[in-house]
């Protein structure tokens, strides 16, 4: 996996068009000054338990005794899953709670938004098996990561003026596509792991 693929694999379950829609709802009762810093404060805590998961994940890995297969078929589970709501749900502008799109009376800190929303099941499962096959290649690996992350950052950090441009629902459109995408790359992941255990196998 070269850099770009993989900053582009990060991007796409990071899912930026999807938190575009949500963020300005769970953050709309606030003021515009105090949401900008509540979503720079929040992008900052997600980027910071993505990066302990890139470096802590192999470690945890060996202690578990979970092999490479085992985590590109979990990874590839977990992402399927992702892809599915992404391509299928319909968002509820009206549900409360984090699984929702409703106003909170309080501020969000940390859950939703950093997690689960921005470093997700998903993207943690990813960093974890694109390190676990190449750790001596965690400079390639944390860049890409950070090319996400900016990418998606600027992404959110204009989702007023985005969805206000191509309206709901291009933006809808959009996130079903990238949730369309995110099925084949979780498909492929799930059969590389499942050839990695059948060659390990023998069969």
């Amino acid at each position: 996996m070269t850099l770009l693929s993989a900053a582009a694999l990060l991007f796409l379950v990071m899912d930026p068009p999807g938190n575009a829609i949500v963020f300005p709802a769970i953050t709309g009762h606030l003021e515009p000054s105090r949401r900008r810093w509540v979503l720079i404060r929040e992008l900052l805590f997600a980027l910071g338990v993505m990066v302990a998961f890139l470096f802590g994940g192999g470690p945890v890995l060996a202690a578990l005794q979970i092999g490479e297969p085992a985590l590109a078929i979990a990874g590839g589970v977990v992402l399927f899953l992702i892809a599915l709501q992404m391509t299928f749900e319909k968002p509820d502008a009206t549900a409360p709670g984090p699984g929702g799109k409703g106003q909170s009376p309080e501020e969000p800190y940390f859950v939703p938004m950093a997690v689960p929303f921005i470093a997700g099941p998903s993207v943690l499962a990813t960093l974890l098996l694109v390190n676990a096959r190449n750790p001596d290649r965690w400079p390639t690996w944390l860049l890409a990561l950070l090319l996400a992350w900016a990418a998606n950052a600027a992404v959110l950090l204009l989702a007023d003026l985005f969805t206000a441009k191509i309206g709901p629902r291009a933006t809808l459109a959009l996130q079903k596509l990238m949730g369309l995408l995110l099925t084949a790359v979780a498909v492929e992941q799930f059969l590389a792991g499942l050839s990695a255990f059948l060659d390990a196998r023998g069969l």
